[in-house]
């Protein structure tokens, strides 16, 4: 058998191999209510929710939700930032038998209503503050319930206090629930721990359905089964050689609706036993900051835009916040620049490592926590992932190592496929392999470096923006005779979203114009951060947009 190299390189301890229990993703919660009742599972502004009291919420939650009709298999909703009661519901609903489809609170209305009727979502849960635009929706769709649950539920006193006095009204935390509607709280009060449906929810069970821009630009949900996620979560587990079960403490700012989130931090929170210290907004530097220092957080997953901002804080570089708690962070969604990381190690003294993921296959890769970590690279293959450099063209042959090619991945925590999408399912998944659509190369060593996209999705910050999407909805500006959309280099985000603009004769429009258009239209990240005007656009012979021309001149500009 030929040897695999990238083995060579895993930090000792790391196994090549792992055991994966036939469980559902619930059982992490389950066993460190077991073992560590007592320990906070959630950390909230100073209220601490253990274990125990967690694991007997979601139980009563789960007996809820089956009250309101949710059945095995059933898609529920969740549109909220981080909060403890975003466990609640994730966890809630996975017991219940039913399927999550965690919704981008950032999103428009037109992007909410696509993906409460592409999951046929009946019931969603929702923090107070987002009820207005869900009811707004509402009409459009086969929604009949939503359950609400106001942040200052979460708060100690007297947060909580304050908070409705100074922040509730004004925030728009406070809603008059209309009839069919009811408060989460009320309905977790109405039942017991005993009355959780006796459902029976095995691995092989659907868990989760994650939205990815996938290869096309159609908004699709990958199907996710409960032993994906388990398996994921031990794989991750396993590269944290030197977590402490039972002791970490996990700054929860990357946003729990992105699967990097869910899987590197809340379920790999769950299984290590560890506080999961919530973050609502992750661009309020100072709640991160202030976080890190008060409960001395250990384990910190995020995005490098996340790990730039602290390392350029003025009150950071002045040496008013102590984070020499932080021992690892992993990095992803969005390529990770050398300064950043050498800066960030230097001012935390922890490590922050480069992986790689997909809405598809969450963690696959990453470098070593203690070992050699590349440049540039997104590190090594996690247990159990077998990977490939493939050839662009039709025959999709393996290439040798340094050729570039299509990176393609086969491991247990690959998806199902998309949700009635057959042909999309067929087009990435092959054989039992994923084609992620990106570019890379393999090294002499085994680690894998991303050299480009064969989809041409942009990633402000960590964020999927398909350029189709934002040049449909400048299209049909009325003053717009055309338009391309491309991702650009940006110093903070790592890549932004820029506009090339051509107008229809006589018309004349500004940039600010152009985006007050999306504003309404498109969810804050998708926005174009630039608008450029020009008289023409490139294109093909056969009068195909040629969008990576765009890219070239801008580049070639800077």
């Amino acid at each position: 058998m030929e040897e695999i190299i990238w083995f060579k390189h895993y930090d000792q301890g790391v196994p090549q191999h792992l055991d994966y229990p036939a469980v559902p993703l619930f059982h992490f919660l389950e066993e460190s209510a077991r073992k560590y009742p007592n320990t906070a599972c959630t950390v909230f502004k100073g209220a601490r929710i253990s274990y125990r009291r967690m694991n007997r919420i979601t139980d009563r939650l789960a007996a809820g939700l089956a009250v309101l009709g949710v059945r095995k298999g059933d898609r529920v909703g969740i549109f909220m930032p981080n909060t403890p009661q975003f466990v609640m519901a994730y966890f809630g609903i996975l017991k219940a038998g039913g399927v999550v489809v965690a919704t981008n609170p950032l999103y428009s209305p037109r992007e909410i209503e696509h993906q409460l009727n592409d999951a046929g979502i009946q019931v969603m849960l929702s923090t107070s503050n987002f009820y207005k635009i869900i009811k707004e929706v509402q009409p459009s769709t086969g929604l009949r319930t939503i359950v609400v649950t106001n942040i200052k539920e979460a708060l100690p006193f007297p947060l909580s206090t304050l908070f409705g006095l100074t922040r509730e009204v004004k925030e728009g935390h406070r809603v008059q629930l209309q009839a069919g509607d009811l408060w989460m709280k009320d309905l977790i009060r109405r039942h017991t721990s005993d009355e959780r449906p006796k459902v029976e929810v095995g691995p092989d069970d659907i868990a989760l359905f994650q939205y990815s821009g996938g290869t096309t630009g159609i908004s699709k949900a990958a199907v996710t089964l409960h032993r994906n996620l388990v398996a994921n979560t031990l794989q991750v587990r396993a590269w944290f050689v030197n977590a402490d079960d039972g002791n970490e403490t996990m700054l929860m700012a990357i946003p729990l609706f992105h699967v990097y989130g869910m899987v590197a931090g809340m379920c790999l929170g769950m299984q290590l036993g560890a506080s999961l210290v919530m973050v609502p907004n992750p661009r309020d530097l100072k709640d991160v900051l202030s976080n890190i220092e008060i409960y001395r957080t250990t384990l910190f997953p995020g995005v490098p835009t996340m790990y730039n901002a602290i390392n350029n804080h003025p009150d950071v570089q002045a040496g008013k916040y102590d984070l020499s708690s932080i021992k690892a962070c992993i990095s992803g969604s969005a390529p990770l620049l050398q300064e950043t990381k050498e800066k960030f190690e230097r001012l935390t003294g922890g490590k922050l490592i480069e992986g790689y993921g997909l809405s598809e296959a969450p963690p696959t890769h990453c470098n070593p926590l203690l070992g050699t970590n590349k440049a540039g690279s997104i590190g090594l293959p996690l247990p159990d992932v077998e990977v490939k450099i493939v050839s662009l063209d039709d025959e999709v042959t393996e290439l040798a190592q340094g050729e570039i090619g299509e990176l393609v991945i086969r491991g247990p925590q690959v998806m199902m496929g998309y949700h009635n999408m057959p042909t999309e399912t067929a087009n990435t998944l092959r054989d039992g392999w994923l084609h992620t659509g990106d570019i890379a190369h393999m090294n002499q060593d085994g680690y894998f470096f991303i050299v480009d996209r064969k989809k041409e999705l942009i990633k402000p910050g960590g964020y999927q923006v398909w350029p189709r999407e934002v040049e449909e909805v400048i299209a049909l500006n009325p003053k717009v005779l055309e338009v391309g959309v491309a991702g650009i280099p940006d110093a903070y985000r790592g890549e932004t979203v820029k506009a090339w603009v051509v107008l229809k004769p006589g018309e004349v429009a500004s940039e600010d114009e152009i985006k007050a258009w999306c504003k309404d239209r498109l969810a804050k990240f998708k926005i174009p951060t630039h608008v450029e005007f020009r008289e023409v656009l490139p294109h093909t012979m056969v009068g195909k947009l040629l969008r990576r021309e765009l890219v070239r001149q801008e580049v070639e500009k800077s």
